[in-house]
């Protein structure tokens, strides 16, 4: 059989899959594709500059053409996979034709969690995960005078703050008594209201009638794409994250099939449990791995977990996994709008949250990776050298 890598999903994880193949000195076949008509392009500008005006779509393209030519990848747009044929190491395409593969990476990432329809009729509620998405909602956002954010998470709020940035009504409703309650700790969770309510941002919890609007934007989640795993009959997540089961090299239950990025789920060192991440740095990170991985260069997948949102003139930079911390110590004042939260379980510094704070997010990734020795006390006392820890 030829050598050859197929990449399933040209998302962040599939470009940097096949980019990384090439930096890794792999001279085989690869081929990329992507159910999407566009150019691979980054995810994060779609709720951040792109709604607020400040950068036209075609700048969130990870790349011009010319660098898949130039790469040698074969960049497939707007093409399905619909079959794995485990057996004769083919995939099988929508349009008819098919691909053989010596190693295959899936990509696949996720979709929207759709709102059950006894909560809302979900005629005209829209939902924010690609390029299209983003471009329909800007184009709304340019006629309405009220929006409705159903979802207190990140997405949800980085685009009540673009709407509220562009002048309209909006309203956030999150079921939880919370914002942001499955990834932050409540200190955190009281900034972010009182920032959004400094900015006019009507905030209502728990379930309240859902207020009309010119514009529903629902973000409540997303489900990982797994159908073509499941069919060809590899093994999935038995817990509640789901995802495509991988091993410490991203290697799902076919040794020639890896999977990454918001579809995989994988035993991460800095969580307890199995784990699916949805983040930029992930696929990115995982990506690599996997490249390193099929290029002949074995290692296992141990980066440190980080993830980020902007939301108003506030960015917040996360560290770690926060799930089953004991005990959040602030680190700085929360009042100033720059402070630090280190989480901790039983002893053990497990995450690190900042707030307009970069140095301290840079800090907070290596005081992780060196599992450094740190106790609740010298990380909420700013005059403590926390770089000392490191020696």
């Amino acid at each position: 059989m030829e050598d050859r890598v197929v990449i399933v999903g040209a998302g962040q994880g599939g470009f940097q899959a096949a980019a990384s193949l090439r930096a890794e000195g792999y001279a085989g076949p690869i081929t990329l594709i992507g159910e999407e008509p566009h150019l691979p392009y980054q995810r994060p500008p779609l709720s951040k500059e792109y709604l607020l005006g400040k950068q036209p779509i075609e700048k969130a393209d990870l790349r011009p053409r010319a660098f898949f030519e130039a790469q040698s990848i074969d960049l497939l747009t707007g093409e399905r996979v619909i079959e794995i044929d485990r057996a004769d190491h083919i995939v099988r395409l929508a349009s008819g034709g098919s691909i053989p593969y010596s190693n295959l990476v899936l990509a696949t990432g996720a979709r929207v969690r759709k709102l059950p329809a006894d909560i809302l009729s979900t005629q005209g509620v829209l939902y924010l995960r690609n390029r299209d998405d983003a471009i329909e909602i800007k184009q709304r956002l340019n006629t309405a005078r009220s929006v409705t954010i159903i979802g207190g998470g990140f997405i949800g709020l980085e685009i009540a703050a673009a709407a509220r940035a562009l002048g309209l009504r909006v309203t956030v409703v999150e079921a939880q008594p919370r914002l942001m309650p499955r990834v932050v700790a409540p200190l955190i969770s009281d900034f972010y209201r009182e920032l959004h309510s400094a900015h006019g941002v009507e905030l209502l919890f728990g379930s309240p009638p859902i207020p009309p609007a010119d514009l529903v934007v629902a973000g409540i989640g997303v489900i990982p794409n797994d159908d073509l795993a499941r069919a060809a009959g590899l093994d999935l997540a038995l817990s509640i994250c789901g995802g495509i089961t991988v091993d410490q090299y991203l290697r799902t239950t076919d040794e020639n099939i890896y999977a990454i990025g918001d579809c995989a789920e994988h035993a991460n060192p800095y969580a307890a449990d199995r784990i699916r991440l949805e983040s930029v740095q992930n696929a990115v990170d995982q990506a690599k791995c996997a490249a390193a991985n099929i290029a002949g260069r074995i290692e296992p997948y141990h980066a440190v977990p980080w993830f980020w949102t902007h939301q108003f003139d506030i960015m917040l930079q996360m560290a770690g996994l926060s799930a089953g911390a004991g005990q959040a110590v602030a680190r700085g004042d929360p009042q100033s709008g720059k402070f630090s939260v280190y989480y901790f379980k039983q002893t053990k510094l497990i995450a690190v949250d900042s707030i307009n704070r970069p140095a301290d997010h840079i800090l907070a990734r290596k005081l992780l990776a060196a599992n450094a020795n740190l106790t609740p006390a010298q990380a909420a006392d700013v005059n403590f050298d926390l770089k000392g820890t490191l020696a």
